[in-house]
Order: C-alpha cells, then structure tokens, then sequence
C-alpha cells in the first residue's frame, strides 16, 4: 500500500522521468475491477486527458499528484500501483488505467486489492484525508517537532492503543499499518499498548522512532515489500513484515507474534515490546 516513503519515492522518480510528456492517447481499464475507484466516469478521462502535459508530480500523506497542463490533475492513493514504461516495452495483460505518452513511453495503473484513480478538470479535491495531508506538517520534515506529536494524545481516549494512534484515522497522513510495525520496534513499543499510561520518556523514544524510521524509509527508496516507478522493490529492509515475521526477533532471537488487530496484520516481538499495563 502506499504509505508516506513510496508516495515521496514515486513522486520523485515522476518529476525526473514524466515532465514534460503529452499524453497522446488513455486506455481503460482491461477488465473491470470492483475495488478501483474513480473519481466520475473513467470512460471520459480520455477527452480530459488527451493532449494535456505533466509538468510535475508531488507526494504528499498517502496521495501522489501528476500535476497536469490547464491545471489539470490526475491522483491517486492508497492501493495503486504505478508503472512507467519505456518506448517499445511490453503492455501488461491486465490493468486499470494506462497513459500513452508522444514518445512512445507509457505509464500504467493497477490495483491489487483496492486503490483510488481520480482525474480532476481543475485542482480543487474535495477529499477530507487528502485535505488533510496537503495542510499537515510531514513527520519527516524539521517542523514537525515534538510538540506537534504531542498533540496527538490531547483529548485521546485511555483505550487508544499505539497502532490506532499511528495507523488509523490518518492522525499522521502517510502513516498506515505498514510502516507503524517497524516504528513500533524500533521504540520497543507493543502495538496493543494503551498510549495513556506511556511515560514521557516513552513517547519521546516514540517520537524519535517515528521521524527516523520514515526518513531511513524514504531515504532508501521506500520499503522492499513495495516497488517503485521502475518496478524495482524498495531498498529498506522490514524488520517486521509478512516476509520477515518468521525470523527470529533481531533484537532478542526470540518468536515474533503475528495477529489480526484493528484491521489488519501486526507483528511483533512479545518479549521486546511487552505490553504494559
């Protein structure tokens, strides 16, 4: 899914491949797929698409913007992944949405299991998550202090536990289930943990794990269970994943837990990150 380091990654990769292309011709998708969604009738994006420009592309939260000519823009967000394809390259036998460039290039859309495709006349996005990640201060930016962290846990109720805080509700935009694991390990911090009783010294390791663990994330391209513009899977090594849960803790060679929590997987180490109560 794409999460703050593949929405960064991605929209760094599009602003040095895509500038400056006219989109020649669109493709619908090849076969339907009842967990991709769009914003109007994707049957008419071609007459909006057709002819426009990308000028740039910017990442932000968990959404990724192709900045378009007319002001024009196309978004996407959480599921999608995108490719981009060289002159002559081989089309994929199933996708969503594909864009033909006038160089022969192309750049496809798919969806695993659920994603959002949207295509907007003008940059006006009535969305309140993707409001909310354009006006919000990225973890991984100086600004965000701990002090904004803080926040978080104003008004919070004494049953919200670590991973709600982090990976619901988009209390931090970009921040999903996927990254929380390893910033959870990396603070020593269980995902069930309540966060009322968490010290303040606690906080601050979780503070601390939140902005590091995202900008080693970002820095090395995005995590390795996710891929990039290129299909090339990210450089960060998971610590906590589906494709690692079945190693020993790294920290303490013990058994790493795995549960179905708040909607989706968590994995952990019991005895690093012990619940406190």
């Amino acid at each position: 899914m794409l999460e703050l380091p593949e929405v960064l990654t991605l929209s760094k990769q599009a602003n040095n491949i895509l500038s400056g292309k006219t989109i020649t011709q669109v493709f619908n998708a090849i076969k339907p797929h009842k967990f991709t969604f769009y914003n109007g009738d994707p049957l008419e994006y071609g007459k909006l698409l057709v002819g426009k420009i990308i000028l740039s592309s910017e990442g932000h939260g968990m959404f990724v913007d192709f900045n378009l000519s007319d002001n024009a823009m196309i978004n996407i967000g959480d599921g999608v992944i995108v490719r981009y394809y060289n002159p002559g390259d081989k089309i994929p036998a199933n996708y969503q949405l594909l864009l033909a460039f006038d160089d022969g290039s192309f750049l496809v859309f798919s969806v695993a299991m659920y994603g959002f495709i949207n295509a907007y006349p003008d940059r006006n996005i009535n969305n309140k998550y993707y409001k909310l990640s354009r006006e919000s201060i990225s973890p991984i930016s100086n600004n965000y202090t701990e002090e904004e962290f803080e926040k978080l846990f104003v008004g919070a109720k004494k049953t919200l536990t670590a991973k709600a805080l982090l990976a619901t509700e988009q209390r931090i935009p970009g921040v999903g289930n996927g990254v929380t694991q390893d910033i959870l390990f990396n603070a020593q911090v269980n995902p069930k943990q309540k966060v009322s009783i968490l010290s303040d010294r606690k906080k601050e390791e979780l503070f601390n794990s939140l902005k590091n663990t995202l900008i080693d994330m970002t820095f090395e391209g995005g995590r390795d269970t996710q891929t990039d513009l290129y299909g090339n899977s990210g450089g960060y090594r998971t610590i906590m994943s589906a494709g690692t849960w079945k190693n020993p803790c790294p920290r303490c060679g013990g058994t790493i837990a795995k549960e179905a929590y708040l909607g989706g997987s968590v994995y952990y180490c019991p005895e690093c990150q012990k619940e406190r109560v």
